[in-house]
C-alpha cells in the first residue's frame, strides 16, 4: 500500500465513522460479503449485552465501555416470558425497558442487532418461554403446530410492532440493523422430524412478512429460507461456510467464556485464544463477528435457567459482571479491532485469496483493483512457532495466532503478542459500622412451617409432577403425607426426585437433603430415620433451580418427587410404598404468601438469641448502603442456600455452600490449542459463588432492607459487603512485539516504525501512578501480581520507570536495549512492569 493509499484508507474509517455517530441508515442489505448499509460494505464488530441482567442506570456506563472498545452494535435477546408473564399482560418497565435500552445504543452511536427469538436459550428460565405456554390446549413448541405459531407470531409482532412505533429500525432511521428469529434450532432440529422443516420455513416467511426493513437471520440453520441468513455460534467459526453464495459469513455468538454453574468452577477462555478465534473469522472471509457476552451481568430474581445456573453471569466477559472492563481482555480486543478495521476498505472491496505457507501456516490476502491491500498470516498449530516467508520478507508466528497486515507487508498487530495493561480486580470487605456491618446488625426472623400451612393446599392421590403443579410460581413445592406405623422402628427412607434439590423432613426434624447437579439433575436420598408408634408425619420440600432452557422438547423436563417414595426395613423388615398414597400438596412458602421479601408484615421475631444453622428460617435486617461509588457484592460466607432481597428485589438465588470439585483446575493456562468449557477452569474445590451483586441504584444512602430466605442453615451475622475494586495495573512487554495500534501510519512502510511499547494508564480520571511495585527488563517470570526477576534483568529498569511514571495519570516506555541497555546479548528481552495509582 502506497502512503496515498493509507491515509485514503484511514480518512475513509473516520469518515464512515462519523455517519454512524451522526445518524442511521435508511436502507441495510447484504451480498456475498458484507452487510451493506446505504450502499457500503461493512465489517462489523459487535457484543451481546442482556438489558434485563444490569439495571438502567448501569446501561449508558456499558453501551459507552462496548463504544471504547472498538464495538459497532449492540446485539441483544428479548426475554418472552419478562415481558408477557401472563397471557396478553406485559411488562416493559425497569430492567425490562427494551425500547429504552435500544434508544441508549443509537444515542451512543452504534447499532442494534435484535434477536427475538422468541426462543432464546441464553441460559435463562424456561429458555425464555413463559410457563403460561405451556398450559395451551394442544400445543407443542418449537415445531409445526397452529396453537404454537400462532402464540410465537403474536409475541414477536408485538416486539417488531414496538420498535417501528418508535422508529427504531434501520429503514426508519433507527438503529436496528438486523433481527434474529428462532435461535440454535438447526443444533436439534432433527428430534422434531419432517415438521421441523415446514416450521422453519414458516418461521422464516413469518419473519420477513412483518416488514421491518432489514435483513433477518437464523443461527446454527444450515437449511434457512431464502433471504434469511444463516449464521454460526461456537469457539471458533473460520471454518463456517454460509449456505448461499448470496449471503455473507457472519457469527452471532462468539463465546467469549462460558457460564458459571452451581457446584462448577469458574470458566476461563484466554484472550490470547479469543483474539485468534477473531482473527482467523475475518481472515477467511467473515464480516460480521458477535461477542456472546461482552458484558453478561447477574441472574436477578429466579431469571437462571440451566437448570443449576448461578446468579453471576459473568462469562468471562471483556466488561465484567460488576460493569469493570476486564484487562487485558478488553483492551487487547480493542486492539484487535483497530487492527481489523484498518483492514476493512480492502477485506470489503474483495473476496480473500488464502495460501498456504507450510504445514499449519496459511496466509490470506485481501487485494483490491485499487491497490488496497490487507494481510493475515496464520500459524494454527498449537506447538512450535514458525517464520514464514510472504510477499519478500521473513514474518515470526507464535504458535496459534495471526498476525494482520494492514498494508499487506508490516505486522500492525499478533493475537498472541498482548500490548494492552492488565489489572487486578479484587473485592475489598467494607470496613465495619454498626449499621453496615451484617455481623452487629439488628437481626429479626420468621420461621418458614414445616409442611403444609397454607388455605390453599390440596390433596391428591399419588405423586404430582412439580412444573406443572406450580406453574414456576415458586421453586417450592411441599409433598406431605401422615402414616401410621404399628411399633415405631428404625427404617430407611428412600426418596427419588426428577430434580433439582430436596429436604426430607420426618415429624417436624430435618432428616437429610439431596441436590442434582447441571450435568444430572436427578435426586435419589436414602435416609435412616427413626419412626414413632402410630402417625409419622413425612414432610418433603422439593425445589427448582431454574428451568430447562435448552435441547430438543426441553418444556418437557420434569421436576420434583415423581417417587419412588418408600420406607425400607419397617418393624419385619418390609418395605412400604407411599407413592400411591394420599399426599398433601402445597405451592410455594408460607413467607412468599406474607410477601415477607419486602421486609413488611408483622410476623418477624426480634429477641436477643438469633436462631442459626437452622433450616427454614427468613431473615432482615437494616443497613446503611457502603460509601463511595465502587459496585458492591454481599458476600454469603456462612450460609447455606436460598434467595435474598434488598429493598424488595431480589439479588438472585444464592447457594455458597455448593462446591466445585477439586479437580481440573491448573495454576497456568496454556492458550494454545483448541478451547472447550472445561480448559483454564479456575477456583477448584471452593463454592461456585460466594459473592452476589448488589446494584448501587438499588440503594439508599440508609435505611435499606435485607430479607434472607435460608433453607439449609446458615449464620447470617456472618455476612460482609465488599466492594468490587480495580487493583494494581501490570503489563508485559517484548522486544519482539509490534509497536502499539495506535501508532500505526503510513511510515511504516518504511519498515521503521518506533517499536515496542510498554504504556500504563490508571482507571479513574482523578489518579495518578503513585508507585512502581515492580519493574524489570530481561526475562521477567510470572504474571500480574507474582512478577520476579529472571536470570538476565536490567539495573537500570526499575529507576528509569519510577522517573517516566510515578506522578503522571498514564506513561509510556519504549521497550529496546536503548532505553535500558542491554543486560544479556542475543536474548530477547521483556519489561515486566507492576504499579498502583491513587
Amino acid at each position: 500500500m502506497t502512503m496515498r493509499g493509507t491515509r485514503l484508507s484511514i480518512l475513509w474509517l473516520l469518515t464512515v465513522g462519523l455517519v454512524v455517530a451522526a445518524t442511521f441508515a435508511a436502507n441495510v442489505t447484504y451480498d456475498h460479503r458484507a452487510l451493506v448499509i446505504d450502499g457500503q460494505r461493512r465489517v462489523f464488530i459487535s457484543g451481546s449485552i442482556h438489558y434485563p441482567r444490569s439495571t438502567p442506570e448501569m446501561w449508558p456506563d456499558l453501551i459507552q465501555k462496548s463504544k471504547d472498545g472498538g464495538l459497532d452494535v449492540i446485539e441483544t435477546y428479548v426475554f418472552w416470558n419478562l415481558h408477557e408473564p401472563v397471557r396478553e399482560q406485559y411488562d416493559f418497565e425497569g430492567r425490562k425497558d427494551l425500547v429504552k435500552f435500544v434508544k441508549l445504543v443509537a444515542e451512543a452511536g452504534l447499532y442494534v442487532h435484535l434477536r427475538i427469538g422468541p426462543y432464546v436459550c441464553a441460559e435463562w428460565n424456561y429458555g425464555g418461554f413463559p410457563l403460561w405456554l405451556h398450559f395451551v390446549p394442544g400445543i407443542q413448541f418449537r415445531t409445526d403446530n397452529e396453537p404454537f405459531k400462532a402464540e410465537m407470531k403474536r409475541f414477536t409482532a408485538k416486539i417488531v410492532d414496538m420498535m417501528k412505533q418508535e422508529n427504531l429500525f434501520a429503514s426508519q432511521g433507527g438503529p436496528i440493523i438486523l433481527s434474529q428469529i428462532e435461535n440454535e434450532y438447526g443444533n436439534i432440529d432433527a428430534a422434531y422430524g419432517p415438521a421441523a422443516k415446514t416450521y422453519i420455513k414458516w418461521a422464516a416467511s413469518m419473519a420477513t412478512s412483518l416488514d421491518t426493513g432489514v435483513p433477518w437471520v437464523m443461527c446454527q440453520q444450515s437449511d434457512a429460507p431464502d433471504p434469511i441468513i444463516n449464521t454460526c455460534n461456537g469457539f471458533y467459526c473460520d471454518q463456517f461456510t454460509p449456505n448461499s453464495a448470496n449471503k455473507p459469513k457472519m457469527w452471532t455468538e462468539n463465546w467469549s467464556g462460558w457460564f458459571l454453574s452451581f457446584g462448577g468452577a469458574v470458566p476461563h477462555r484466554p484472550v490470547e485464544d479469543l483474539a485468534f478465534a477473531v482473527a482467523r473469522f475475518f481472515q477467511r472471509g467473515g464480516t460480521f463477528q458477535n461477542y456472546y457476552m461482552y458484558h453478561g451481568g447477574t441472574n436477578f430474581g429466579r431469571t437462571t435457567g440451566g437448570p443449576f445456573i448461578a446468579t453471576s453471569y459473568d462469562y468471562d466477559a471483556p466488561i465484567d459482571e460488576y460493569g469493570i472492563v476486564r484487562q487485558p481482555k478488553w483492551g487487547h480486543l480493542k486492539d484487535l479491532h483497530k487492527a481489523i478495521k484498518l483492514c476493512e476498505p480492502a477485506m470489503v472491496a474483495t473476496d480473500p485469496t488464502i495460501t498456504s505457507l507450510g504445514s499449519n501456516l496459511e496466509a490470506s490476502v485481501y487485494k483490491a483493483e485499487s491497490g488496497l491491500c490487507a494481510a493475515f498470516l496464520a500459524n494454527v498449530g498449537t506447538q512450535s512457532d514458525a517464520t514464514v516467508n510472504f510477499n519478500g520478507n521473513s514474518y515470526h508466528l507464535p504458535a496459534w495466532s495471526v498476525s494482520i497486515l494492514p498494508d499487506c507487508k508490516n505486522v500492525v498487530l499478533n493475537t498472541a503478542k498482548i500490548n494492552s495493561q492488565a489489572t487486578v480486580l479484587k473485592f475489598m470487605t467494607q470496613p465495619s459500622n454498626d449499621d453496615a456491618d451484617a455481623s452487629k446488625a439488628g437481626w429479626s426472623w420468621f420461621n418458614e412451617p414445616i409442611g403444609i400451612s397454607s388455605h390453599n393446599a390440596f390433596m391428591k392421590l399419588g405423586l404430582l409432577e412439580q412444573i406443572n403443579t406450580t406453574a414456576d410460581k415458586s421453586d417450592y413445592l411441599w409433598y406431605s403425607l401422615s402414616t401410621d406405623i404399628q411399633g415405631g422402628s428404625q427404617t430407611v427412607l428412600h426418596v427419588e426426585s426428577l430434580g433439582h434439590a430436596l429436604h426430607a423432613f420426618v415429624n417436624g426434624k430435618l432428616a437429610g437433603s439431596g441436590k442434582g447437579s447441571s450435568n444430572n439433575a436427578k435426586v435419589a436420598i436414602e435416609l435412616p430415620i427413626s419412626l414413632i408408634p402410630g402417625k409419622n408425619t413425612i414432610d418433603l420440600l422439593s425445589l427448582t433451580v431454574g428451568l430447562q432452557n435448552y435441547g430438543a422438547f426441553f418444556d418437557k423436563s420434569g421436576a420434583g418427587v415423581t417417587g419412588p417414595v418408600k420406607l425400607k426395613g419397617v418393624n419385619n423388615g418390609s418395605t412400604i410404598d407411599l407413592s400411591s398414597q394420599q399426599w398433601k400438596y402445597q405451592v410455594g412458602l408460607k413467607g412468599e404468601e406474607l410477601g415477607l421479601s419486602n421486609g413488611g408484615s408483622s410476623g418477624w421475631v426480634s429477641e436477643p438469641t438469633l436462631p442459626k444453622k437452622q433450616p427454614l428460617i427468613w431473615y432482615k435486617t437494616n443497613f446503611d448502603g457502603p460509601s463511595g461509588n465502587d459496585p458492591i457484592a454481599i458476600d454469603f460466607t456462612g450460609m447455606g442456600k436460598g434467595e435474598a432481597w434488598v429493598n424488595g428485589q431480589s439479588i438472585g438465588r444464592f447457594w455458597p455452600t455448593y462446591t466445585s470439585s477439586n479437580a481440573g483446575c491448573t495454576d497456568s493456562c496454556n492458550y494454545r490449542g483448541p478451547y472447550n468449557s472445561n480448559k483454564c477452569i479456575k477456583n477448584c474445590g471452593k463454592p461456585s459463588q460466594q459473592l452476589y451483586h448488589v446494584p448501587r441504584s438499588w440503594l439508599q444512602p440508609s435505611g435499606n432492607t435485607l430479607v434472607l430466605f435460608e433453607e439449609m442453615g446458615g449464620d447470617p451475622t456472618q455476612l460482609s459487603f465488599a466492594t468490587r475494586q480495580i487493583g494494581n495495573l501490570c503489563s508485559r512487554v517484548s522486544e519482539s512485539h509490534p509497536q502499539p495500534v495506535d501508532m500505526w501510519n503510513a511510515d511504516q512502510t518504511t519498515g521503521r516504525g518506533p517499536g515496542p511499547m510498554l504504556s500504563l494508564e490508571c482507571p479513574f480520571p482523578n489518579q495518578v501512578i503513585s508507585s512502581i511495585k515492580f519493574a524489570s527488563f530481561g526475562t521477567p517470570h510470572g504474571t500480574c501480581g507474582t512478577f520476579s526477576h529472571g536470570k538476565c534483568s536490567s539495573t537500570r529498569a526499575l529507576s528509569i520507570i519510577q522517573k517516566t511514571c510515578v506522578g503522571s495519570k498514564s506513561c509510556s516506555i519504549g521497550v529496546s536495549i536503548d532505553t535500558f541497555g542491554d543486560p544479556c546479548v542475543g536474548v530477547t528481552k521483556s519489561l515486566a512492569v507492576e504499579a498502583s495509582c491513587t
